[in-house]
């Protein structure tokens, strides 16, 4: 009855998360209620023999969710919908698909034209993009087994375990997210196909990916050729979940959420506490006792839908694993949204350093006990506040869950056009040559700096307009990058320069050089770094290998 069915699943296998509306996990409570269960349907359900006893997403062709293809006026259903689809992707069309948690773009990996229009109508020239394989013949034994898992990640893998990509996939860079399908419509379509499909999240630039029919047809319109939609509602947007082929997580969403973490030892009297997360790249987490339940990734909170997907996942979370938080834990940063909705929630309240935040979370990672004593973190990301308002990003810190010292670090440099800052390398080079090096024009390395109005921003720079200090670790990588001319004057996507970076780095298997990173007075000598680096003339490669070794 279920052959070649999209939506087939048993007690082991289908969605969950993403379509309940409310606890207990019974099929009333899930978006499945609005398909009432035929016959043989139901006599599964009811059969305790029988796989699908109480699958509550159990359903058939005759009774089930079905696919929809539209396309310019054209319309077709179930096979002839899945068909639809295919042959377009065979012409090298870009089709949105509905999965589970969301929806995806997807076009010909291989096909150079369909990759370029598709970053075209994007607008995304250069961020990588996600491959899905039809199987993982040929990868590393590593990442064969994480794809593998019930979870079925994307998997960072090197390049060249997938040949038969068109360069434009992750341009600049060395390796490329992979993934095999990872539900029935997916396995249907890649088993047709047989090639790898770009699937890269179903959005417009810097919005969420679209959940509902609706939404992805208002808004992809202007980006796919078709539409390969159903009828069976999202409740919660679920992305793609990231991990390195060491099985480092980068991105902890589908397949791994809601399940919770076990906390180390000493957390066991620890009551309910909500901990809010930063604004940017935002997770939620309930701790109680020894457990921590993290969100899915969310994303941006400056985002008014975000804003709305991160209500409903918490009332979901909430319900899920009936949970009352007697504390919030938010951001230092007062002027986040997240810091505004913990002093809207009538609870006692707690901030938090945000890099002892991060400290603490590695901690928590490697089962450091609550009672574990003192390590020194470095903490080295963008940006975040730190102690008396200052913007840190690139700390020595002395901490533990409920202490944190700070030690050193990067010296503070100013933030060249504030926000600005993050999306223009130069800008950052310009900050570092004020600051260290006197005769920095005479180096050909600052010529991205020279061809802008440069001299401007310096005035403002000494004047302390629109540049506040801070200690970041991002921006010194970008200032880097701009140097070597491997970053863009304006970054299309966040964490571009430093990428292209590490994978220039990553291709010199490591050179003698002369580049060192002295302490001062408990801060990183930036100006020896700068002299000894500037003046070391070698192949880019072997400059960006020496700048991460020093």
């Amino acid at each position: 009855r279920r052959y070649r069915y999209p939506f087939i699943n048993c007690t082991h296998c289908g969605p969950r998360f993403t379509i309940i509306r409310a606890m207990p996990y019974d099929r009333p409570f899930t978006v499945m209620a609005a398909f009432p269960l035929c016959p043989a349907c139901d006599k599964e359900y009811r059969d305790p023999l029988d796989r699908r006893f109480h699958a509550q997403p159990v359903a058939c062709p005759e009774c089930g969710p079905h696919l929809e293809w539209v396309s310019h006026g054209e319309h077709a259903e179930q096979e002839a919908a899945l068909q639809a689809a295919i042959a377009q992707l065979k012409m090298g069309k870009i089709v949105a698909i509905k999965g589970i948690g969301g929806f995806h773009l997807a076009c010909d990996a291989r096909n150079s034209n369909a990759v370029a229009t598709l970053r075209a109508r994007k607008h995304r020239p250069a961020k990588p993009l996600a491959v899905m394989l039809p199987v993982a013949d040929g990868l590393p034994d590593a990442a064969r087994q994480l794809l593998t898992t019930p979870a079925a990640p994307i998997v960072l893998v090197d390049k060249k375990y997938v040949p038969e990509l068109c360069d434009d996939i992750a341009p600049d860079l060395n390796e490329v997210g992979v993934m095999l399908p990872a539900n029935p419509l997916q396995h249907l379509l890649l088993q047709e196909l047989q090639c790898p499909l770009v699937m890269t999240s179903g959005n417009l630039s810097g919005k969420p990916p679209a959940i509902s029919n609706e939404q992805a047809l208002a808004d992809l319109q202007g980006i796919a050729d078709g539409f390969l939609i159903h009828n069976r509602d999202i409740v919660q947007r679920m992305d793609d979940s990231v991990v390195r082929e060491s099985g480092e997580m980068l991105r902890r969403s589908r397949g791994y959420v809601p399940d919770a973490l076990a906390l180390p030892p000493g957390f066991k009297n620890v009551p309910p506490v909500l901990c809010l997360g930063a604004d940017l790249k935002n997770t939620f987490c309930l701790v109680r006792g020894e457990q921590a339940v993290l969100s899915q990734h969310l994303g941006d909170l400056s985002d008014d839908g975000i804003q709305m997907q991160w209500r409903e996942a918490l009332r979901l979370m909430q319900n899920i694993y009936d949970f009352t938080p007697q504390y919030v834990v938010h951001d230092a940063h007062p002027g986040y949204v997240s810091s505004q909705w913990a002093r809207e929630m009538n609870l006692p309240t707690q901030t938090v350093l945000h890099h002892h935040a991060h400290a603490a979370a590695c901690l928590a990672e490697h089962q450091w006990p609550l009672d574990g004593g003192d390590v020194i973190a470095l903490t080295l990301d963008g940006i975040g506040m730190g102690e008396n308002g200052a913007l840190w990003g690139g700390e020595c810190l002395r901490v533990n869950y409920r202490e944190c010292e700070h030690l050193g670090g990067l010296p503070a440099v100013a933030l060249a056009g504030g926000d600005l800052a993050a999306k223009q390398p130069w800008r950052n080079l310009l900050a570092q040559c004020l600051r260290f090096v006197p005769e920095w024009q005479n180096y050909p390395e600052t010529a991205s700096v020279q061809q802008q109005n440069w001299s401007v921003l310096a005035r403002a720079i000494e004047r302390g307009i629109n540049a506040p200090l801070a200690s970041s670790c991002g921006r010194f990588f970008d200032a880097v990058a701009a140097a070597l001319g491997c970053a863009p004057a304006t970054l299309s996507y966040e964490g571009e320069a430093a990428c292209a970076l590490e994978a220039l780095a990553a291709s010199c298997h490591g050179v003698t050089h002369p580049v060192t990173m002295p302490r001062v007075d408990n801060q990183l000598d930036l100006a020896t770094f700068w002299q000894q680096w500037l003046n070391w003339q070698a192949p880019v490669n072997q400059r960006a290998w020496a700048f991460h070794d020093a």
